[in-house]
């Protein structure tokens, strides 16, 4: 029972403070209401609440990996800085704390609120693709796309949606976006040596496994 009135007061809170703090408009409640129960449903589902909690190795690289993808994400960002956004700075923090689908329902917001935001278009998709365990899944690849089409110039897109081809062993499909990219990337954009070593680290592994690069 303490567990469920952690959780239940814990929920409650984040709401008042969104609404009370954030400025979150009455517009929004509904999709923010709904997130909110979407992570009780998940606590009711696998909450144990007699059982006392442990550190477990393999979240803790869960979650070092979700900061390192938001970190590329922030980087990665065409303009080189990103507009606050209340849903996505909740979302980033969801994510950093492994909770994936909760994170996507959030940015849902963003999303809903300005259909023209590349970067909430590309949360989503990353959001998407850890919460199906590094698989593309139909949904996420239609973020991705759709994060391309509200911005062509942002690096973002065609990056992470080569990262999750590679991911699922789609090695030339993942190469062939991260090349193209490479090339129309500009000398002095601060996320082509990274790109760069990327690349030839993929084209290593590729020629590795027999397959060799591909233009």
């Amino acid at each position: 029972m303490t567990g469920w009135a952690l959780a239940l007061g814990l929920a409650l809170a984040a709401f008042a403070g969104l609404v009370l703090v954030l400025k979150v408009g009455r517009k929004s409640w509904e999709a923010l209401g709904a997130s909110l129960l979407f992570g009780l449903a998940g606590f009711a589902f696998q909450a144990n609440t007699g059982q006392p909690g442990a550190p477990k190795q393999s979240e803790q690289k869960t979650t070092d990996g979700a900061g390192a993808l938001i970190d590329a994400r922030k980087q990665l960002d065409a303009q080189g800085s990103i507009a606050p956004n209340r849903w996505i700075v909740i979302a980033d923090a969801l994510s950093r704390n492994g909770q994936y689908g909760d994170a996507a329902a959030v940015v849902l917001g963003a999303v809903e609120s300005n259909p023209d935001n590349a970067d909430a278009w590309l949360s989503l998709a990353n959001n998407l693709v850890a919460h199906a365990e590094g698989n593309l899944t139909p949904a996420a690849a239609y973020a991705y796309e759709q994060a391309g089409r509200a911005d062509p110039a942002h690096p973002g897109p065609p990056f992470f949606l080569g990262l999750a081809l590679a991911q699922q062993g789609k090695f030339a499909e993942g190469r062939r976006l991260w090349a193209d990219l490479l090339a129309r990337s500009p000398a002095d954009a601060p996320w082509r040596a990274d790109l760069a070593q990327r690349l030839a680290r993929l084209d290593a592994f590729i020629a590795a496994q027999g397959a060799g690069p591909r233009p």
